[in-house]
């Protein structure tokens, strides 16, 4: 989904040292590109998705990968409270007037989605959109979910990965290097559904389509999984 500038939630943030490329790196991923995220992925062709992902919540409800809080407007009232993961502390700033605004109530709890600072069976659901492709280790991070969801409880995710076209793919897999220096650790080519697949969780709906803009970031998988 995402164009080669932009970022995705739940990047990790590089480390920082006075002076030199890596205080240059720390500044560009803490701050900037939330920023730039916040612009490009405030799309209404995305909020649709957003709005549909997030349909069937309710209770407890953690995000991972909380962001600018984009999908703040779309919670259910039947919604509890949210709990909010994510490395870049700037959204929060960028979040406060949604956040504000918005009759559920939300705490962040941390900034690592695969360490989540919760107990397991401790949530009813996950929220989790255009994220995973940033997490250094996606099963790990799928398998903390699976860990503090509640059973019964499910997964309700959008992201953007691999294709299924072998020339788009290859396309991903050669720019993937790049896309993860400019966009915040993004990876174009990840399989999301082999990875919701192996999760553990049981996957009980999964749509595959191209979003809006080019084929390369657009391949798109949305659904919900459960914990049985």
């Amino acid at each position: 989904m995402a164009p080669p500038l932009a970022y995705e939630p739940g990047t990790p943030r590089y480390g920082r040292i006075t002076g030199g490329h890596t205080s240059v790196m720390g500044f560009y991923v803490d701050q900037l590109v939330p920023r730039v995220n916040n612009v490009v992925m405030n799309r209404r062709d995305l909020a649709v998705i957003r709005a549909r992902v997030a349909a069937g919540l309710r209770g407890d409800v953690l995000e991972v990968g909380f962001g600018s809080g984009l999908n703040v407007p779309y919670y259910p009232p039947k919604v509890a409270r949210v709990r909010a993961v994510d490395p870049a502390t700037i959204g929060r700033k960028l979040a406060a007037r949604r956040v504000a605004a918005s009759p559920v109530p939300v705490e962040y709890i941390g900034l690592d989605g695969q360490a989540l600072p919760l107990e397991p069976d401790s949530v009813d659901h996950v929220l989790m959109t255009w994220t995973l492709c940033t997490v250094p280790d996606a099963r790990h991070a799928l398998g903390e979910i699976r860990r503090v969801l509640r059973p019964g409880g499910s997964l309700h995710f959008a992201e953007h990965g691999r294709s299924p076209d072998p020339e788009v793919a290859r396309w991903q897999d050669r720019l993937t290097p790049l896309q993860r220096r400019v966009a915040g650790g993004c990876h174009l080519n990840r399989p999301i559904g082999q990875l919701m697949t192996d999760s553990g969780l049981t996957v009980t709906r999964m749509e595959n389509y191209y979003a809006q803009g080019p084929k390369l970031f657009g391949y798109t998988y949305e659904g919900t999984a459960a914990k049985t």
